[in-house]
């Protein structure tokens, strides 16, 4: 194969004036490279790693002090312990709340339609309300502030608040049972746990009250401050309404400067085989990275609208609301991505598609699981839609295929840049991202991001190109976690990312670098599949079984076999109307072996009704396989359908 046979076929390709307009092509000149190619630039932003971070702090203009050094290594380490723009101070609110105070901050939305428009100004009055009823409730400065919320304005409006005081934020979405809210709250004691009586979701009200009173009682929080004006049955620990409390006339809330490094969030890891990790992010680190994200990355400029369809649970909801630091719009959705319309179970296809043409969103992230469930429906949004201001779709969560790709830019827009992206919650940000200067190749991410040091690793630590290896980064970045939260989290934090190779971030992704510059991720090192010692990540797998007509959804493991070899054990959801026989099996395996390889073929196919998935959309590889080898699977509360797993146990009993 030849090197231009490697490369897949370009789906899109900016115009002329799209590059020229582009605010990464603005960067480019700013540091004298407007002629320079896309590799050339992210090869300066890694070589000259400190002047890359500077010249992007003078371009977005921050809201900051000045800074004394860049970059401040610690105990002779590059990368461990290392700190961004120390001596600068920040207020992560008062960034967020800049630009036209008559301009649309925020459109809320929910599975009725758009329900409101919030301006600035009535955005930064709410905000400034919120901070005097944390101030009433004596939530200070490194005060932990639990979040049970859903994607609300008045979330928004807490999260502000608690920053603009010094306070760390943390979220849990309210469809979280009693135990998931308290394997992560409970390890972080907040002062006050902030929360609705009730939430919609799937075309129902779903009432919490009882649920609060049990999650603020283990808790043993000082106060429960409830964002909503419904009635609630008496509770263990004292109440107070937001309303009450927030009656100042300020204009907007005060903005004290903290440090750069100062905690702004505890985000949780999925925590589907143990209880979730506590990630300590700062202030500075997540607002730099997600504006160089943002701008550069995405293209988004004030006056821009972002509809990212996410939990507040999920790392991409904070990253979501930091584009109304780069002046975006936010378009809020709550609710589900296809709510149920009747009691028959006929769901709304469109309703995602439909808030995007009447908000007139550029930006719009969902999944690819969405987009698959789009595809498979026969759904297509731009036939009958006005999508003329989307400019750009980004997806997370788990590998985009060629076929979707193809989908999008055949039923969706023909001009527009799809960008998986894919980083994760140990990091807030993104590894490889979109570049809206540059072309689209099917199937692959399109860059690396700006600033950093990504590489991929073979077994001698090696980098590769073509083939898989490990995800590293071997440079420091911003947005690195400041600790894990709790006793022990620096050497938890260590052990986790720093242990397989000093002083160089092992993230735990298999992928590979394409010959188009482009990058493929393959799956998680732990959930990596080796039968007869060839490694393959589950995606390749599942981009084939899953693009059967006769398969809804797939899931893989490597069920341990003789001699420290595994077995390919597929399990799969059938078609409505199909019948997993030993036809499907061999249409199956036929597939694999003509669109994979021969190693690909599972040796056992077997029946499930439901895939296990993490509340973020991922599938639980590592949890299926923990359970069906007698491991116990300690954090249920992290899967959205944890009930399926059993059915899991009865099938390997018999398989086995």
């Amino acid at each position: 194969m030849s090197y231009s046979q490697a490369i897949p076929p370009c789906c899109w390709a900016p115009s002329k004036s799209q590059r020229r307009d582009a605010q990464i092509t603005r960067f480019a000149h700013q540091v004298g490279m407007e002629d320079a190619s896309y590799a050339d630039l992210h090869r300066y932003s890694v070589a000259c790693l400190e002047d890359f971070w500077a010249e992007f702090w003078d371009f977005a203009q921050f809201n900051a002090s000045d800074y004394e050094r860049v970059l401040t290594p610690k105990d002779g380490k590059r990368m461990i312990g290392s700190r961004f723009f120390e001596g600068a101070t920040i207020n992560f609110a008062q960034n967020m709340l800049a630009g036209d105070a008559d301009s649309v901050a925020v459109i809320e939305t929910s599975e009725e339609g758009v329900v409101r428009e919030i301006t600035l100004a009535e955005l930064r009055q709410r905000v400034a309300g919120a901070q005097q009823a944390l101030h009433e409730l004596g939530v200070g400065e490194n005060d932990r502030v639990a979040g049970l919320m859903p994607n609300t304005v008045n979330t928004l409006v807490m999260v502000l608040a608690t920053a603009s005081v010094g306070a760390i934020w943390s979220a849990c979405a309210p469809e979280f049972g009693v135990s998931g809210v308290l394997d992560r709250f409970g390890q972080i004691e907040p002062k006050i746990l902030v929360t609705v009586t009730r939430y919609r979701y799937n075309g129902k009200i779903h009432d919490i009250g009882e649920r609060i009173g049990e999650i603020a009682e283990a808790l043993n929080v000082e106060r429960v401050l409830l964002t909503n004006d419904d009635e609630i049955g008496v509770l263990p620990v004292e109440v107070a309404r937001l309303r009450k409390l927030a009656t100042t006339d300020a204009a907007e809330p005060a903005y004290p400067r903290f440090d750069f490094n100062h905690p702004l969030y505890i985000i949780y890891t999925s925590g589907t085989t143990g209880l979730p990790k506590c990630i300590v992010h700062s202030t500075g680190g997540t607002l730099i990275e997600h504006r160089k994200e943002h701008m550069l990355h995405c293209d988004i400029s004030p006056g821009d609208r972002v509809l990212y369809y996410t939990s507040t649970a999920w790392m991409m909801y904070h990253w979501m609301i930091t584009t109304r630091a780069s002046g975006a719009t936010l378009v809020l959705y709550d609710g589900a991505a296809v709510p149920k319309i009747n009691a028959d179970g006929q769901i709304d296809t469109d309703l995602l598609w439909r808030l995007v043409a009447e908000t007139r969103t550029t930006h719009f992230g969902t999944s690819p699981k969405y987009l698959t469930l789009m595809m498979q429906a026969g759904y297509r949004p731009g036939d009958a839609l006005d999508l003329s201001a989307l400019r750009m779709i980004t997806t997370s969560g788990s590998p985009l295929t060629a076929d979707i790709f193809e989908w999008v830019y055949d039923a969706v827009k023909s001009d527009l840049c799809l960008a998986s992206i894919s980083g994760g919650t140990e990091m807030l940000g993104c590894f490889v991202m979109g570049n809206p200067a540059g072309p689209i190749h099917a199937g692959e991410i399109q860059v690396p991001g700006l600033g950093m040091a990504m590489a991929v690793l073979d077994e001698r630590d090696i980098p590769v190109l073509g083939r898989d290896g490990d995800l590293v980064c071997t440079e420091p970045f911003p947005s690195m976690p400041l600790s894990f939260w709790g006793e022990g989290g620096w050497q938890r934090y260590l052990d986790t990312y720093f242990a397989d190779r000093d002083d160089i971030w092992s993230h735990g992704d298999v992928a590979e670098m394409r010959p188009s510059g482009g990058v493929v991720i393959t799956g998680r090192s732990d959930t990596m599949l080796k039968p007869g010692g060839v490694r393959m990540g589950p995606s390749e797998i599942y981009r084939v079984v899953d693009a059967l007509d006769e398969i809804d959804d797939s899931l893989v493991i490597g069920y341990p076999a003789a001699g420290g070899d595994v077995d390919l054990w597929l399990f799969v959801v059938p078609a409505a109307g199909v019948t997993l026989d030993d036809g499907v099996r061999e249409t199956i395996r036929k597939r694999l072996r003509a669109e994979a390889s021969p190693r690909h073929v599972p040796k056992r196919i077997l029946e499930v009704s439901e895939i296990p998935y993490t509340l973020n959309g991922k599938k639980v590889e590592k949890a299926v396989l923990q359970l069906v080898t007698g491991k116990p699977v300690k954090n249920r509360g992290s899967l959205s359908n944890p009930d399926c797993l059993d059915e899991y146990l009865q099938v390997a009993e018999v398989a086995a």
